[in-house]
């Protein structure tokens, strides 16, 4: 008589399961690694720039910083599940 426990297909089901778990996690904090890489490069750009730059490249800038604030703040929604 085999004993519920050492069933071989409840066996491979677990190790499947603990896999995905451990490879999920892994995967969510290379995410949240992503994103702080992210917000650090958009406050280095933020604070890198002097007041006294002046031309089309300091507009462009701007705009491409409220671009990437803009993203960042709709992936962060994807990654906690908010329908935005």
């Amino acid at each position: 008589m085999t004993t519920v426990l050492l069933d071989p297909t409840l066996v491979l089901t677990a190790g499947l399961l603990v896999g995905i778990i451990v490879l999920t996690g892994a995967a969510l904090r290379a995410w949240q690694g992503w994103l702080e890489l992210k917000r650090s490069e958009l406050e280095r750009v933020a604070t890198g720039r002097s007041s006294s730059e002046e031309g089309s490249g300091f507009g462009t800038a701007r705009i491409e910083l409220a671009d990437l604030k803009e993203r960042i703040r709709k992936l962060e929604a994807i990654a906690s599940g908010v329908e935005l």
